[in-house]
Order: C-alpha cells, then structure tokens, then sequence
C-alpha cells in the first residue's frame, strides 16, 4: 500500500456534549462532554483509522492542551509526530440541542506561530524517507502562517513525487492553485469565490470544473454538495456521485472522512473513480455518528456497495 502524510496547522481539542434546550442568558447543563483530536489534517488522519489504514499526522502542540491532544491520538493509535510550539493549541465546542436536533458549533482561534516554528512542516516533507506517495493538507492557517503555505506543502510534495491533496478555503487555496495540486475538495460557495462569479446550475458548476481541471491548477475537483453527494471532475470523467439516503446525527467531520476515502482508496491501489465512490460513501457515514466521532467503517462500505453497485 502507498503512503499517506496528513499535515494541519491549527489542530484542536473537540469538546462535544448535548443539552435539552439552549436558551440565551441562563446556566445550561449540558450531558457527559466527549474530548476528541480535531482540526482538518487530524480528522483526515482519524478517520484513514476508522476506515482501516494507516498514516502520519504532522502537526503542532503546546502548552497544556497540546499535551492532551497527543494523548488523544495515543489513545485512537494513530502514528502521529507533534512539532513543538510556544502557543497553547485551541479547543472547539460543539453542542447538539436534543429538543430539536439543531447543533452548535464554536470554532476557537489557534495560537499565532512564528516562521521557526511552520517552517519545520516543509523542511520535515522535503526530507522524509521514505518519500509519501499522497500529501493531504487540511484546515485552516492559524496567524503568523503565510497564505502560500499549502503551495510551498504542494511544491515540496511534488519535488518529492507525491501527490499533494488541499483541502483549505479562501487565499490559501488560490496560492495552492497557482502551485498546481491533485486534488482539491471545495463545497459549492468556495467554488463559486474560486470562479469569481455565481454559478448554480450543475451544467455550469460542471463546465467551470472542467476549466480548471485542463488549466492544471488540479487534476481532480471534487465539488462537495452535502446530501446531495459531489460532482467529481477529472480529465477523464465528470460525474455526479449521489450518496444514499442516511439519517443525519452529525455533519461535523462530513467533509474530512470523504478525503481520507479518496486518498485511503488511492493508496490501496483502486482506480480514482471508485476512490471518489468511496469518498462519498466514507463522508455519508460520516454524519451518521455523533459529535465528531467521524466515519465508521461497517456504515462507509456498507454505503459504497450501494453506490458502486447504481453506478
């Protein structure tokens, strides 16, 4: 099996708990909380686990919670190598109102890193040996990280033969475009602020893809559509993949377990369009399971059996 480096800046503790209702200006008790390793690049790590392969996760921690997040992936088994920073990791909460079923989620901001302490992560994938065969990149940049940095992660992955998969938004993921990558994973809106201009139709959506796919900013665009699946584009295909129906818990994760069933896939040696089924399948399952417990791997081949077999 080919190998997997997953890499995120801005790791987080996840806090999950429930509580009856959520009213403005009084004490709410809410039920047991869950501490689970979050932030993009981990969860794509996590959920490679759950799905039963394996990777290496590079990413930052410090200070106390950064102490329980390596904790946390010693406890999920995850081949993990931490790069020591001054700043203290953040956390996430996320609360789910039982009543009605709506969830909350509350994103903190990561601590601001200084260049000798992101400089590291290019310098670790330029001379890793063995080199990785799949660089997935994933979530936000915390202060102090230049918005080119997942195209100096790209253009180190490729210097080194691997194929490098972003999985970021904004001005990030337009430096990482100009570098030319393998894959990216935006939903509809951070694909229209790519195009630079609002396009709702499939046909159009579809058109614009197969743009930028024989432009070579990307091989593969994978167009996230939420319940409705992903339209995929490659230079061989373009193709609307449309997931079964599943009974939504969770969608948080939703997006991070569909990039660890491509690349997973991938690395197992599968044709792309059968990865990009599992994806779906593995992003499907995803938001069956609760809090950010992720994808299981029972519920995403149960799922990709379903779609392959419509296909």
């Amino acid at each position: 099996m080919k190998t997997i480096v997953t890499m995120t800046l801005n790791p987080a503790i996840d806090k999950s708990a429930g509580v009856d209702h959520v009213v403005a200006e009084r004490k709410l008790y809410c039920k047991p909380p869950r501490f689970e390793p979050g932030g993009g690049g981990v969860n794509v790590s996590r959920a490679i686990r759950k799905l039963g392969g394996d990777s290496l996760l590079l990413y930052p921690a410090g200070g106390l919670t950064g102490a329980r997040l390596k904790e946390l992936l010693v406890q999920e088994g995850l081949n993990h190598r931490p790069f020591p920073i001054e700043g203290m990791i953040r956390e996430s909460l996320v609360i789910l109102e039982e009543s009605t079923g709506l969830q909350y989620r509350f994103g903190m901001p990561g601590p601001a890193l200084q260049p000798e302490e992101w400089e590291p992560f290019i310098q670790e994938l330029e001379a890793m040996e063995p080199s990785p065969d799949y660089v997935v990149a994933s979530g936000s940049l915390p202060p102090g990280v230049p918005p080119d940095f997942y195209a100096q992660v790209a253009r180190a992955g490729k210097k080194r033969g691997a194929k490098a998969i972003i999985d970021v938004s904004g001005e990030a993921l337009e430096a990482g475009l100009q570098e030319g990558v393998f894959l990216i994973k935006p939903n509809v809106r951070e694909f229209q602020e790519l195009v630079g201009k609002e396009v709702k139709e499939e046909s159009q959506i579809k058109a614009e893809a197969q743009k930028m796919v024989k432009s070579g900013r990307c091989e593969v665009l994978v167009i996230s559509l939420g319940a409705a699946g992903a339209l995929v584009v490659s230079e061989e295909f373009a193709e609307h993949i449309i997931p079964p129906t599943v009974p939504i818990v969770s969608k948080v994760g939703a997006g991070d377990s569909m990039v660890a069933g491509i690349v997973l896939s991938l690395a197992r040696g599968n044709p792309l369009r059968e990865s990009l089924f599992f994806g779906v399948a593995a992003g499907s399952a995803a938001v069956m399971t609760p809090g950010t417990e992720l994808c299981r791997r029972e519920d995403a081949e149960r799922l990709y059996e379903s779609i392959i077999t419509r296909a």
